[in-house]
């Protein structure tokens, strides 16, 4: 059931690199907005201006593309192991140690969505808006919900990939992650 090549493997692999792919959108977004608007300012005597509110739209897409970007670098192992001292260990030892490093990012993951959820919530309900655009601030906390969701659920799945290959004493194949 937790294996990359079953349907659910895909299934959250797809929802995982659509995440990523919007995350990188939103970037290229930023990054054209941007460009604009320091061209406009640069040519402000050519009768040019910068794109008002182009340092909110910039934070919101931000902070979606952030949480955009972490279940894809959950479910590759993406992040940094530091192994000096793990690699010594018997392998075993090491699956095991996986299965709780993934624990206690299910946990995390799960947290930063409830307290997220509590603040689109709390955006929302207060009405705050940006100060330019009059963009309601909890639109862009949803967009950073919707990331954080996408973390839990993938989170969900790779404790269940580390926990399978424990049990049936498998090591996990090499992924994008370094090793320091």
């Amino acid at each position: 059931m937790f294996k990359d090549a079953s349907p659910l493997g895909r299934l959250v692999s797809r929802l995982a690199q659509g995440m990523a792919v919007a995350g990188g959108l939103a970037l290229v977004a930023m990054v054209v907005l941007m460009t604009a608007s320091v061209i406009g300012r640069a040519l402000i005597f050519a009768g040019l201006k910068p794109i008002l509110g182009d340092y909110e739209l910039v934070s919101i897409g931000m902070g979606f593309a952030v949480f955009a970007f972490l279940p894809w670098v959950h479910l590759e192992r993406g992040h940094a192991m530091v192994t000096i001292l793990t690699d010594s260990l018997p392998k075993a030892f090491n699956r095991w140690l996986l299965v709780t490093t993934d624990l206690i990012m299910l946990l995390v993951s799960a947290f930063l969505a409830w307290r997220q959820y509590d603040g689109t919530l709390d955006k929302l309900r207060y009405g705050e808006t940006t100060l330019l655009l009059g963009i309601p601030l909890g639109w862009g906390y949803a967009l950073g919900l919707i990331g954080a969701v996408v973390l839990v659920v993938v989170s969900i799945y790779v404790l269940g990939r580390s926990l399978s290959d424990a049990l049936a004493r498998r090591d996990e194949p090499q992924r994008v992650g370094g090793d320091l």
